[in-house]
């Protein structure tokens, strides 16, 4: 895991090496333990290095082919590289490193852009091919992330330059990048928590889209989706069928992801998901380290947040594991200080309320630098029943309007006009937030409504989780792997019917039957409960409701002419009142007011208070 920035110019022209040193500075959090800048005139590629892998000096980044034609800057893991090398050297390729890195280089080599096809992984990476092949006079840059968007990477042009990053904020490094919001990026965000796409919070700047390259020829930069979601689900098998083979391939995609050169843990909620990883991963490192977190709840607390309270089904599970277990518990007390740091490093605000995930990966920094995570299982195996039971047999526009209606997680169409300000009305014109719903749905190659359901939350709310989860564990130098997106897994999973998911009453049907001797029956059977603080109630003491108003009411905030002021007010006061909860709207009313402080304003961070209170909250982790 690392941070890669580079720039490349469109033109030829030079450019400055400087700009992309300071780029990595930016996100020295994301590789503490080495760099590395190689400049060719009109490229420079930069790295930040977090060594995993082969740890010596010849994992460094840029890496090179063996005449220096090719280079690359990568972050990230390739689970297969070892058959993949096998396979490169008995063709006569030569290898320096033990890296999975250099696997790319050869295999590029070999294949060009299209070996991204054969990388069972989590990456992003920047390539550049130097040789004068196939009619082309000058170089080659390409871009690329992983199937399913594990590893971040962004994108900008900037007066004929093209600029890449693992995160936003390193192109606050160079100086004609001005940061400010993107208007229909806002609509997008007030009504789903989320952008989709390759839109950004940030105006100009693009996320490059899992499963896509981008392949600059001669200066002409060019998209290509190398690969997508498509469901070809199988009849005449039984779910116990189903069940054996998706145990199999199961266990092989957690083993796969075990490889490291460093200490390695995992996530353990109490939940299905992060229980079976643990238990499959426990049989191969004895005492593994594992991790959860709680929370202080209040008096007064709701017997819905009491119920996301997961600490003592994961005491069960650790001691049935025989895992050395860390609990961390956060109270009302630690989210706020931690607001700026957990914006800055996510750049942009994006899907839940993730403060405690932030917290959590500074535990596990204490004791490893790779963890196991449960995120894909839920999108994979509907797991949100309450979602997809409501547009089960629909079709068509039906299901399209229908589904649009479960997601708006804010506002609706008519709240947003009366809650955006004039002016952001006047710049949004007639931009539909169904509309980009829809453009998502327009390529579910599918017809059954769950499949379709599953398609869209795989493309936009996973792929917001997987940012929230990369950036906040990197926030904290720690590389989060997800065993539930390994390529042959999932291909597996698409083949399976939806009925086989989802029936009424019964979510993720075939893998809990899959999981069924792994772990104990009252934990597979149990419903999901989710990593949810209980700030619904935080919300409303005195001391956090005088912090929300004077952030969301403040002089700064009501100068920037985003939002209508008391409609602003009025989000506060229902939720002061309880006619309505809105955590979630306020949590992201002041992720953006503190984005724009960060980005906007360059009120460059100061974590001194966000400190201090990350060093008292470690003191509260403990081990049972």
């Amino acid at each position: 895991m690392c941070a890669i920035a580079g720039l490349y110019s469109l033109s030829r022209s030079p450019v400055d090496p400087g700009h992309v040193q300071k780029m990595c500075d930016l996100m020295r959090h994301r590789g503490p333990d080495d760099h590395g800048l190689q400049h060719w005139g009109h490229a420079v590629l930069g790295h930040r290095r977090l060594s995993i892998i082969d740890l010596s000096p010849l994992g460094r980044n840029p890496m090179p082919n063996e005449d220096e034609t090719i280079w690359i800057t990568c972050n990230g893991e390739i689970y297969n590289y070892r058959e993949l090398r096998d396979d490169l050297t008995n063709r006569g390729h030569i290898f320096r490193s033990r890296t999975d890195t250099e696997v790319i280089i050869h295999l590029y080599e070999e294949y060009g852009p299209d070996c991204v096809r054969m990388l069972n992984g989590m990456f992003a990476f920047g390539l550049l091919d130097l040789r004068r092949l196939s009619g082309r006079s000058g170089s080659r840059l390409v871009l690329a992330r992983d199937r399913f968007g594990v590893k971040p990477l962004y994108y900008t042009i900037l007066k004929g330059t093209l600029a890449f990053a693992s995160e936003v904020k390193a192109f606050l490094a160079i100086p004609d990048f001005t940061p400010r919001a993107d208007a229909q990026g806002l609509a997008e965000h007030f009504t789903f928590q989320n952008t989709f796409g390759a839109r950004t919070l940030f105006k100009d700047v693009n996320l490059l889209q899992a499963g896509h390259m981008l392949v600059c020829d001669d200066g002409t930069p060019a998209l290509h989706q190398y690969w997508d979601l498509r469901f070809t689900p199988v009849s005449g098998l039984s779910v116990q069928d189903w069940a054996i083979g998706l145990r199999e391939r199961f266990e092989v995609a957690v083993q796969r992801q075990l490889m490291s050169d460093v200490p390695l843990g995992s996530y353990l909620s109490g939940g299905m998901d992060t229980g079976s990883i643990s238990a499959i991963a426990a049989r191969t490192i004895p005492r593994m380290h594992t991790f959860t977190c709680g929370f202080d709840l209040p008096a007064g607390a709701s017997e819905l947040e009491q119920f996301f309270d997961e600490r003592e089904e994961s005491h069960h599970l650790a001691r049935l594991l025989r895992t050395n277990h860390h609990e961390l518990t956060i109270s009302s007390a630690d989210m706020f200080p931690a607001l700026p740091r957990v914006v800055w490093h996510l750049d942009e605000p994006r899907v839940g309320i993730s403060y405690q995930v932030y917290y959590t990966a500074q535990m596990i920094r204490q004791h490893v630098a790779v963890v196991l995570s449960g995120v894909g299982g839920d999108e994979l195996f509907a797991g949100y029943p309450w979602r997809y039971e409501p547009v089960l047999g629909m079709c068509g526009k039906s299901f399209d309007a229908a589904y649009y209606a479960q997601w708006i997680r804010f506002l609706t169409d008519s709240e947003k006009r009366s809650f955006f300000s004039p002016s952001l009305n006047r710049e949004l014109g007639d931009f539909s937030t169904f509309e980009s719903f829809s453009k998502v749905l327009a390529y579910a190659d599918c017809d059954d409504p769950l499949h379709r359901a599953l398609y869209f939350d795989f493309k936009t709310f996973l792929n917001g989780l997987l940012l929230v989860d990369d950036k906040l564990s990197m926030a904290h130098s720690v590389e989060a792997r997800v065993p539930f997106l390994d390529n042959d897994l999932v291909d597996y999973v698409c083949r399976i019917p939806a009925d086989m998911k989802l029936q009424p009453g019964r979510s993720k049907l075939v893998l809990r039957e899959a999981m069924r001797g792994l772990l104990p029956d009252e934990t597979i059977d149990r419903r999901k409960q989710g990593f949810t603080p209980p700030d619904h109630t935080w919300y409303k003491q005195p001391d956090t409701l005088a912090y929300i108003n004077e952030m969301l009411l403040g002089r700064r905030s009501l100068e920037r002419d985003y939002f209508e002021p008391g409609y602003v007010r009025k989000i506060i006061d229902d939720h002061a009142t309880n006619r309505k909860n809105n955590r979630f709207l306020i949590w992201s009313l002041m992720c953006f007011e503190w984005w724009n402080r960060l980005f906007v304003d360059r009120e460059m961070p100061d974590f001194a208070e966000a400190q201090t209170c990350e060093n008292q909250v470690l003191q509260n982790w403990s081990t049972p």
